[in-house]
């Protein structure tokens, strides 16, 4: 009897181990299989830089983040963007950009201001409440911009920078320095009270990290460093694009870099990425921008692989590395179309005239740009990402703090029509109609960019007999009649009245049992 229970248990735990195995199995065909749709589309600007050196398709060693990653992110729809350094304490737009055209005084003005950092009024809890009434579900935060100041506690150290001021014009002279906010007055870690906060209010985190270092004379010539060297002159795709010489019109020349150069510059780049995947708990995105070059690309590539190793999940956004990314981000425009790739992808827009601070009330784009360009996005499959930054103390712009709270009115209203939606198969009807769609497909969302009047006419979309047609916000279903292949909606009198309407801008329709016609 023993035997035969014996026999019997054994072939039970055979049966669920080869069950097992067949489902990992299936499992890893089905990573496989999916793991080779993530592309960037042949139309985005920085994968045309970088494609004839970055290989097309990852080595085999490498995975992105994981299909449950990219669904988050799919989910995520609206999030704020944090540009913020040293630039805000003159409250300088355009970011640290305008530093290249600044004069040698300006330039060695503007490095030493790091002495001067001191956001007095900076509060993560205070921020983090604020983009949750603005209805975002994640943020991007610069942790290093271009210009090298550094807003978190970095144990890395710049050993090598241009004093402009030099007798006989700008020269390289040794220094040890973190530039970071630790050595400012301010002496604290805002990343670590910024991921703290953000886990406590349960938005998703992006880590934004420029691959290029203008206070580091190691990381020349490298993006578009204001030090430039001969050899880039021949050879500019080596370190960036072949644009990256004659775009830099105040350059500094100096000499080659030596191969200790090289090096120390790999490592504190790889060291300081690592410090941001380490230090701070789980990060959902890391926002890499510019990229390095043909040059440096398998030490760059060998970085990436380190990173994933120690946080799997995290999206990677691609510039700089091509289709080792998980994301991109259309800049400054929403794509005409649904994108033809399986990466996803989230506008970054800032509200006012850049990503930075803009004391300019008048700058500030309004809330019904948000909500439309919000709609847009998501209609054709992707997410929105608006961009403001405070100024030098750590307060946001009043202008900027009451457009995005109406965003969040708004989305209390409409929210379900946005977040956790796709792209419906037919995205858009003429010029002010988009379609959204729950995932299971059972429900659509129309959106209406203008107030529809008396009725809302459709002629792309069949509801199935028996089907509920809502306006979001108003509890009462609405009459409506399907003839002559056009869907009529028919709006209430008294919504027709605006101060009756459950918001002011962008109106959302819930169809249930929907069929869209092609």
């Amino acid at each position: 009897m023993r035997t035969f229970l014996s026999i019997l248990i054994f072939q039970l735990v055979s049966f669920q181990i080869t069950a097992f195995a067949q489902q990992d199995g299936q499992a890893k065909l089905d990573q496989a299989l999916w793991e080779s749709t993530i592309r960037l589309p042949e139309t985005d600007g920085h994968y045309k830089v970088t494609k004839s050196y970055i290989e097309e398709t990852p080595d085999a060693d490498y995975l992105h983040a994981p299909m449950v990653s990219h669904e988050a992110f799919r989910d995520m729809k609206f999030g704020v963007r944090i540009h913020w350094g040293l630039y805000s304490i003159k409250e300088m737009n355009k970011e640290s950009w305008k530093f290249l055209n600044f004069t040698n005084q300006e330039k060695q003005d503007y490095l030493e201001s790091y002495k001067s950092f001191n956001p007095v009024d900076f509060n993560a809890d205070a921020w983090m409440s604020f983009f949750k009434r603005a209805g975002a579900r994640c943020f991007s935060f610069i942790t290093k911009h271009h210009d090298g100041f550094s807003l978190f506690d970095t144990k890395t150290t710049v050993q090598r920078r241009v004093n402009y001021l030099a007798s006989g014009g700008p020269a390289i002279e040794k220094c040890s320095l973190a530039y970071s906010v630790m050595e400012s007055p301010f002496k604290r870690d805002i990343v670590k009270e910024i991921c703290e906060s953000a886990r406590k209010h349960g938005l998703k985190i992006n880590l934004y990290y420029s691959h290029p270092d203008w206070y580091d004379a190691d990381f020349r010539p490298f993006a578009l460093h204001p030090l430039q060297t001969e050899d880039i002159k021949n050879n500019p795709l080596d370190y960036g694009n072949p644009n990256i010489f004659k775009n830099n019109v105040n350059k500094i020349m100096t000499p080659e870099p030596t191969a200790a150069e090289r090096e120390r510059m790999i490592l504190r780049h790889r060291n300081q990425l690592k410090e941001l995947l380490s230090n701070y708990g789980p990060i959902d995105m890391l926002c890499l921008d510019q990229y390095m070059g043909k040059s440096v690309w398998p030490e760059i590539k060998s970085t990436i692989k380190q990173l994933r190793a120690i946080q799997p999940d995290v999206m990677f956004r691609a510039r700089g590395i091509g289709n080792y990314g998980d994301y991109y981000t259309p800049e400054g425009f929403v794509p005409g179309s649904k994108e033809n790739t399986n990466m996803p992808w989230m506008v970054i827009y800032p509200l006012a005239s850049s990503f930075s601070y803009d004391n300019d009330a008048g700058k500030y784009k309004g809330s019904k740009w948000i909500i439309d360009n919000l709609i847009d996005a998501v209609s054709k499959g992707g997410n929105f990402m608006v961009g403001i930054g405070p100024d030098g103390r750590g307060n946001f712009h009043p202008r900027a703090v009451e457009q995005l709270e109406q965003t969040g009115k708004w989305l209390e209203i409409n929210g379900e029509g946005i977040y956790d939606t796709r792209s419906a198969a037919q995205w858009k009807e003429g010029k002010d109609i988009r379609f959204t769609s729950t995932k299971d497909q059972k429900h659509l969302y129309a959106f209406s960019l203008s107030w529809p009047g008396e009725r809302l006419e459709l002629q792309t979309v069949k509801p199935k007999k028996g089907s509920k047609i809502y306006m979001l916000g108003v509890k009462k279903s609405l009459k409506w009649h399907y003839k002559e292949n056009k869907l009529v909606i028919r709006i209430p009198e008294a919504l027709q009245d605006s101060v009756n309407r459950p918001c002011s801008n962008a109106w959302g329709f819930k169809i249930t049992g929907r069929q869209i016609l092609k």
